[in-house]
């Protein structure tokens, strides 16, 4: 992921910041609680795609 795209693509929900999960190729929103997945290297940013964050893993995030 080109850490300049990542510092201009905010959540279209919140317009929050997002962390990039390497792991998972999903772009986090911590405030809105959803995960955009990366599809081939493009980010999809559509709220009705991204999956809601399980409680345990907005808990990881917080720590």
């Amino acid at each position: 992921m080109d850490k300049k795209l990542l510092e201009i693509l905010a959540c279209p929900v919140t317009k929050g910041p997002l962390i990039y999960d390497k792991d998972k190729q999903e772009l986090i929103s911590k405030a809105a609680r959803l995960a955009y997945p990366i599809r081939d290297g493009i980010p999809v940013m559509l709220e009705e795609e991204a999956r809601a964050l399980t409680q345990e893993e907005v808990e990881q995030l917080a720590a």
